[in-house]
C-alpha cells in the first residue's frame, strides 16, 4: 500500500491529494462552531480564520501541480492538473472575497459566522465540481455550492431586495437542478455508467441514441442556468443587484468557476466523441448570450446590474471557445476564467470601496468625478473596465484573443465575428463609466480607504493579476494548456489532443 493511502472495504482511498478539500470542509465547520461564541460585531477574527484556511488549502493545491492523472474514491474523484488549476483559482477567488468582506460584513451588520462558513461551504462545492470523476459528484458539488450561495444572497436580512434575490435564485436554481439531475439519469440510461471515464469509453464510437441526446440537452439547461447563459439568465440581474456586493462578486466569479469546471469536464474532456451533436446548439446559445448581455447592459443605470449583464456577455465569450470543442479551446477557457476572476473581483471591490458606511452608492451616476476625489480608486476601476472591454495589454484582451483564435482555428469564423462586434458594443457601457469618473462632476463621497486595509489589499491583488496576466501571459497559458490536457481520458478522440502552437 502506497504512503497516504488506506484500504476500506476493498476500495482504495487516496487522502493526501484531497487535503485541500478536507481543509476547506473542516474550516467551514470550525468557523460556524466558533462563531456561536462570537458577537457579530467582533466577527473579523472569523474572517481571518477563514482566510488562513483558504491559504493553507491553496499551498496544498500547489503540490498537486504536475502530478499524473489519478482517479480515486472508486472513480468518484479525478486528481489531475485540471483539478489543481481550478482548486487554486477558486481558492484565490474565495480568499479575495473574504478580504473584501472583512470590513463590509461589519458595515452591513451581517452575521459573521454564517457568512464566512457559507463562503467556505460554497468554495468546497466549487472544488468538488472541479475534482469530479462521475456525474453524481458533479451534482453534489453543484448543490453544495448552490445551497450556500442561495443563503448568502439573502444574508442582508434588513434589505428587502436581498430576500427577493435569495428567493428568486432558490426557486429558479431548484428548477434548473431538476433538469440537470434528469439529464444525468438519461445519460446513465444511454451509457450504463455515471463514471466520466466510462462514459468516454461508451462513446468511443459516436452513437445515435435519442436518450443520450435528450440527456445532453438536459445537462445544457442545468449548466446554462449556473453560468447565466441565455435564455437561462433571467435571475442574474435581480440577484446580483439584491445580494450584498461582496456576495455578488463571489457569484459573478466563484459560481462561474465551479459551473464551468463541471461544464468543461463533461462536455469538452469526456464528450468529444459526440461533439457534432451539441456544437450547433452551443453556437446558438453563445451568440444569443453575448448579444443579449451586451445590448441590455447598454441601458443600465445601476452598476451592479450593468456588471450582471456584463457577466452574461462574458459567459457567451467563454461558450464561443466551448463551441470549438478541442483542447485548444479548453485551455483558452481556463486562461479566460483566470483573467476574468481577477478583473471582475477587482471591479466589485471598487464598488464596495465607493459604498462604505452602509451606503451602497451603486448607481453609475455616483461615479461622476471620482477621479478628482479618489484618483487611485478611479484608476483601478478604469483598468478593470478596460480589461473587461478587451483593451491590450490587459488580461481581458489576451483572454479574448485566445478564445477567438481557438474558435477561428476550429472554423467558427462567423461566431467570432459576432463576438468581435459584441466586444465593440461592450466598449460603450464600460467606457461610459470611465467618462463619468474622469469627465463629469458630482457623485458620491467615498469612505476613506485608509481605514479599510483589507479592501485595499483585495483591489491591489486584483489589479496586479489583471496587469501581470495580460503583460506576461505565456506561463499562465502554458499552465492552462497542461491543466486541460491532463483532464482528457485515454479514450479521448485524437482531434481533442491537438495543441495550438
Amino acid at each position: 500500500m502506497k504512503p497516504g493511502r488506506f484500504n476500506l472495504y476493498l476500495i482504495d482511498f487516496s487522502w493526501l491529494p484531497i487535503l485541500p478539500l478536507l481543509i476547506v470542509a473542516v474550516a467551514a465547520i470550525v468557523v460556524l462552531l466558533v462563531g456561536v461564541k462570537v458577537d457579530d460585531e467582533d466577527s473579523e477574527g472569523l474572517g481571518w480564520l477563514s482566510l488562513s484556511s483558504l491559504g493553507v488549502a491553496l499551498v496544498l493545491s500547489l503540490g498537486l501541480l504536475g502530478q499524473p492523472r489519478e482517479v480515486t474514491f472508486a472513480g468518484a474523484i479525478a486528481l489531475d492538473g485540471f483539478t489543481a488549476f481550478f482548486y487554486m483559482v477558486v481558492l484565490i477567488a474565495a480568499g479575495m472575497t473574504v478580504l473584501m468582506s472583512l470590513d463590509y460584513v461589519a458595515e452591513l451588520k451581517l452575521p459573521g459566522a454564517e457568512y464566512y462558513s457559507l463562503i467556505l461551504f460554497a468554495t468546497l462545492g466549487m472544488m468538488l465540481m472541479a475534482a469530479a470523476g462521475d456525474l453524481i459528484v458533479i451534482f453534489l458539488g453543484l448543490e453544495t455550492m448552490s445551497v450556500a450561495v442561495y443563503a448568502l444572497a439573502g444574508m442582508a436580512r434588513r434589505d428587502p431586495k436581498s430576500g427577493e434575490a435569495a428567493m428568486k435564485y432558490f426557486l429558479l436554481g431548484a428548477f434548473s437542478t431538476g433538469f440537470l439531475l434528469y439529464g444525468i439519469a438519461l445519460i446513465y440510461g444511454a451509457t450504463g455508467t455515471i463514471k466520466l471515464d466510462g462514459i468516454s469509453d461508451a462513446l468511443s464510437s459516436p452513437p445515435s441514441s435519442p436518450l443520450l441526446l435528450l440527456g445532453l440537452g438536459m445537462l445544457l439547461i442545468g449548466f446554462g442556468f449556473k453560468v447565466a447563459a441565455v435564455p437561462f439568465h433571467m435571475w442574474t440581474p435581480d440577484v446580483y443587484e439584491g445580494a450584498p456586493t461582496s456576495i455578488t462578486a463571489f457569484m459573478a466569479v466563484g459560481v462561474k468557476l465551479g459551473a464551468f469546471a463541471g461544464f468543461l469536464r463533461i462536455f469538452l474532456a469526456h464528450l468529444g466523441a459526440v461533439h457534432a451533436e451539441w456544437t450547433w446548439v452551443m453556437w446558438a446559445i453563445a451568440a444569443l448570450t453575448m448579444t443579449a448581455g451586451n445590448l441590455i447592459a447598454l441601458v443600465q443605470t445601476n452598476i451592479k446590474r450593468m456588471l450582471a449583464y456584463s457577466a452574461i456577455a462574458h459567459a457567451g465569450y467563454i461558450l464561443v471557445a466551448m463551441t470549438a470543442g478541442d483542447a485548444a479551446s479548453g485551455s483558452a477557457v481556463l486562461y479566460y476564467l483566470l483573467a476574468y476572476a481577477f478583473t471582475n473581483l477587482g471591479a466589485f471591490a471598487v464598488v464596495i470601496a465607493l459604498g462604505g458606511r452602509g451606503e451602497p452608492h451603486d448607481m453609475i451616476s455616483d461615479y461622476r468625478g471620482l477621479a478628482g476625489r479618489h484618483p487611485a480608486i478611479a484608476a483601478a476601476m478604469a483598468i478593470f473596465l478596460l480589461s473587461l472591454t478587451g483593451v491590450p495589454p490587459l488580461a481581458g484582451f489576451v483572454g479574448k484573443l485566445d478564445v477567438f483564435s481557438a474558435a477561428i482555428d476550429a472554423g467558427y469564423v462567423w461566431l467570432v465575428i459576432i463576438a468581435a462586434l459584441n466586444s465593440v458594443i461592450s466598449a460603450y457601457y464600460y467606457i461610459s463609466v470611465i467618462v463619468a469618473m474622469y469627465m463629469d462632476e458630482g457623485g458620491a463621497v467615498t469612505a476613506p480607504l485608509a481605514s479599510r486595509p483589507a479592501l485595499v489589499a483585495a483591489i491591489a491583488i486584483a489589479l496586479a493579476g489583471t496587469v501581470l496576466i495580460g503583460i506576461y501571459p505565456q506561463p499562465y497559458m502554458a499552465a492552462a494548456t497542461t491543466a486541460f490536457n491532463s483532464s482528457l481520458p485515454s479514450s479521448a478522440p485524437r482531434h481533442a489532443l491537438v495543441l495550438r502552437p
